[in-house]
């Protein structure tokens, strides 16, 4: 990524959050994102950052995704009749393949935010997390879906 390029970006995103698209407004977005620029100019001048960006709007998008999705189950499965006959809540132990402090945390917030699930501990040792699930008729399955899903993308995000 340019320079150049990373200053009119964070011009523009100045200028869309403060809801003014005037010149001088702009300049003063340029000046403030060159100054930005100036900072983080060793970690942002590296061939590989679209592609990680491109990853985190991925992850970003499959969060999205199956946070409407899992809202939209909750909420079938409490409007519905005998809801005590449906709910099948367990807690699991979920192996982490994920290493690092921050990637955890990050897969953590992710499930505890999607609605139905939730993340109540990291063990000792930091290799499993348990998993509070409102819905479990397959262990197997919610284990595969988180692997598949959420942590997989955030491999491809930190790789």
């Amino acid at each position: 990524m340019s320079f150049a390029f990373l200053v009119i970006t964070l011009a523009l995103v100045w200028a869309a959050v403060t809801g003014t698209f005037t010149l001088l407004n702009l300049l003063l977005g340029a000046f403030i994102g060159a100054l930005a620029a100036l900072f983080i100019r060793d970690r942002v001048d590296r061939p590989y950052m679209m592609r990680r960006l491109v990853r985190a709007l991925s992850l970003a998008a499959l969060f999205f995704y199956e946070l409407a999705l899992s809202a939209w189950r909750v909420a079938i499965l409490v409007i519905s009749p005998r809801m005590e006959r449906r709910l099948s809540p367990g807690i699991i132990a979920y192996p982490l393949t994920v290493t690092s402090d921050i990637q955890i945390t990050l897969l953590a917030n992710l499930i505890t935010l999607t609605p139905g699930t939730l993340s109540v501990e990291v063990s000792e040792d930091r290799a499993k997390l348990y998993i509070h699930v409102l819905e479990m008729n397959d262990r197997d399955e919610v284990i595969a879906s988180i692997r598949n899903g959420f942590e997989a993308r955030i491999i491809e995000v930190f790789q």
